[in-house]
């Protein structure tokens, strides 16, 4: 792919000569002063090319949901969603829908997609009240309701922030100039109406993301320069829920439950009460929304770039460390269903969160280049969000779980169970409830979109990886096609060919993640020294053809979950049980619809054995499967698998239509757990992404 030349001057037109608002020797985006640079530079929609199995899962999104919802969920998304000047549905998912389906748009270069998605885009631009506002318009009284459309509070603050970062995409992908006046116009009406109507006026939404809504300000900034958005990021940062003091709070103690602070019928207003701050922690349970904690996790970093406070990247480490103890799972997200509930492997993680958590950590990778944050992000895309969406993206779970043995309409223990009639586990459109109906669509794409960013010095960083070809400017103005050779995440090789317009001097930089030890790097088959560094950067003058090897080798780890349960990983992947699926349909007629349960013949109660753990390396073996290599998230398709042997364990059964509590760890006590079952079995783990029903947290017995 070239980069349209009109484009590429479009976007240069628009920035300012007399600021470092893009790099030395890149045109690219970076932060104008005062605010803090960034440490990297998002590419353009349509720079970055899936290929292989990547490639793929975008098609699929295309013939699936994604590119189909509007006839699917016709009601609310359809002609009538407010945002196309219906009475309709006025809400959060049609932006949340178009938010995901313009980068897949402009990704896969559809203009039958694009035109789909033009609609909401004009008629948002061309029908800005004088005032700035955006969005749906207000009515005379309200209007009659409808079952499953959400037509009020039509001003509320939170939908808007999801359209302003439809719109942002929209003028990276096309340069229209319409985007700037318009956001300008917006932000403006913020910053007048915000002090009488802060962003929890209408709904608490806002208050809690209000992340999203300053990181569009900054980007606006970057581009105009206008000193009016410095004074509106520091109003909606004041007006936001404090996640930076709450995460940095020593006053903690997790084991307690503050639920009250989950306002679902009343409004915590702004300023927050102090008695109430100080209390609360990332550690207890019930304590925060799920989603809310997945988007506003990134307040304080995107904050940062205007505060240039540290402990602002500081407390949103220690947030994600406290995630991890108080309320992970081993596919790198928490239990939250819908608020934080504690470590279980039976607790559920809405796909909701899994998609905004991670935006949030694309966001913060953007601005901090901390490699910490990419190698969660990859855990989470190469783990539960494959888990949760089915093969055909016709459907997909509300919640999903780590220990997931029983797909079935059924009360569980999820918070959630009294408003959603035991859906929350089934494939369907609209089990559970319908915002991740139409926010999932934003995974895929924006992980593709992340592969690469531009450095500020005139090079290009491969901060993730897969299947892809990226096409950009460089050193200076040497247009350079890259194409990324692998199998990744199945395969320990990435191999990118560097293709110049011209020979050129500039920097690749290439991340070793965390799990990752004794990477290679080859330059044209010449090793290159790599130290122990998390950047391996090769800055040399390149010409056609030059290739790039890199070796990441993955080794067979074991990490330790609820109840010092066993999780079995290699390289990026998780590890499950695989088990039969036997999908079933089931035809609904009430307002959850039709959808898919799953059951099992299979044993599922497996233990695994302390000295196979010891030494992981002898105690499973790694075969790999030849099968479907564009298809590869599901039991049949899986290109691995691990086999290794374990133990039944008889009183582990169902309870409450899950996986029963995890019997607690005895090595040293074997004759007395698991008796009558002392034969061992072969048992084979696959990618957790390639499951739907699986045990991945195991209890350990010798």
């Amino acid at each position: 792919m070239k980069i349209a030349p009109l484009l590429l001057a479009s976007l240069l037109a628009l920035l300012p000569r007399e600021c470092p608002a893009t790099g030395g020797g890149t045109p690219y985006r970076f932060n104008r002063a005062p605010l803090a640079a960034n440490a990297l530079a998002e590419l353009p929609p349509g720079s970055i090319e899936p290929q292989g199995w990547l490639l793929e899962q975008l098609r699929r999104m295309r013939s699936g949901m994604t590119g189909r919802l509007d006839s699917l969920y016709a009601p609310v998304v359809g002609p009538r969603n407010g945002w196309l000047g219906g009475d309709g549905d006025a809400w959060e998912r049609g932006p949340y829908w178009i938010d995901g389906l313009l980068p897949l748009a402009y990704i896969l270069r559809d203009t039958a997609l694009q035109a789909r998605v033009r609609p909401w885009i004009e008629w948002t631009l061309t029908h800005q009240r004088e005032d700035g506002y955006i969005g749906p318009l207000p009515l005379a009284s309200d209007p009659p309701p409808e079952p499953g459309i959400q037509k009020v509070p039509r001003e509320d603050w939170w939908p808007r922030m999801v359209m302003l970062k439809v719109l942002k995409q929209y003028f990276e992908a096309t340069a229209d100039a319409r985007v700037v006046s318009c956001l300008t116009r917006y932000f403006r009406y913020q910053l007048k109406t915000l002090p009488a109507k802060p962003l929890d006026h209408w709904s608490f939404w806002a208050n809690r993301r209000g992340g999203d809504n300053l990181m569009v300000v900054y980007w606006l900034y970057t581009i105009t320069g206008e000193e009016f958005l410095l004074e509106l990021a520091t109003l909606i940062h004041r007006q936001t829920f404090p996640w930076q003091r709450v995460f940095l709070n020593e006053h903690r103690s997790p084991g307690s439950s503050v639920a009250h602070l989950y306002p679902y019928n009343t409004k915590n207003r702004y300023p927050f009460a102090d008695s109430l701050i100080e209390r609360l922690s990332v550690g207890q349970v019930q304590s925060f929304h799920g989603v809310n904690l997945a988007q506003g996790i990134k307040e304080p970093v995107v904050y940062f770039q205007q505060s240039r406070d540290s402990s602002g990247i500081r407390a949103v480490k220690r947030a994600l460390r406290e995630i991890d103890l108080y309320h992970g799972q081993p596919q790198g997200m928490f239990a939250a269903d819908e608020p934080t509930h504690g470590t279980n492997p039976t607790q559920g993680v809405e796909l909701c969160s899994v998609v905004e958590m991670m935006f949030s950590l694309e966001t913060m990778l953007q601005i901090t280049g901390d490699v910490e944050l990419a190698d969660r992000l990859e855990r989470i895309a190469m783990n539960a969000l494959p888990a949760q969406i089915a093969d055909d993206v016709m459907s997909r779970q509300y919640f999903q779980t780590a220990n997931q043995v029983l797909v079935s309409r059924a009360r569980r223990n999820f918070f959630e169970e009294m408003y959603h009639a035991g859906t929350d586990l089934c494939f369907g459109l609209l089990t559970g409830y319908p915002c991740c109906t139409c926010n999932m669509h934003q995974g895929w794409p924006k992980f593709v979109q992340n592969l690469w960013y531009a450095t500020p010095e005139g090079g290009l960083a491969a901060m993730l990886y897969g299947p892809s070809a990226v096409t950009a400017v460089v050193a200076g103005g040497v247009r350079v096609r890259i194409t990324e050779e692998t199998f990744f995440p199945f395969d320990e090789s990435v191999r990118f060919i560097v293709q110049p317009d011209r020979p050129a001097e500039f920097a690749l930089t290439f991340r070793v993640p965390s799990w990752c030890a004794g990477a290679t790097l080859a330059v044209n088959g010449i090793p290159r020294t790599t130290g122990r560094n998390r950047l391996l950067t090769v800055r040399r003058t390149w010409t056609k053809g030059d290739t790039v090897t890199l070796r990441l080798p993955m080794r067979i780890s074991i990490s330790r979950w609820h109840h010092n349960a066993a999780a079995v990983e290699r390289g990026p992947l998780v590890y499950a049980l695989t088990l039969r699926e036997e999908w079933s349909a089931v035809k609904n007629g009430d307002r959850y619809g039709d959808y898919h349960e799953v059951r099992t013949t299979d044993p599922w109660n497996y233990a695994l054995l302390d000295s196979l753990l010891a030494d992981p390396a002898h105690g499973f073996d790694v075969v790999s499967r030849t099968g479907d290599t564009l298809h590869p998230w599901s039991p049949g398709n899986s290109p691995i698998e691990l086999r290794t042997v374990g133990r039944r364990v008889p009183e582990w059964t169902l309870y409450g239509n899950e996986a029963g509590p995890l019997p607690h760890n005895r090595p040293r006590f074997s004759s007395h757990f698991g008796r009558g079952t002392e034969t061992l079995e072969a048992i084979r783990l696959i990618p957790y992404g390639c499951t739907t029903l699986r045990i991945t947290e195991f209890p350990v017995l010798e």
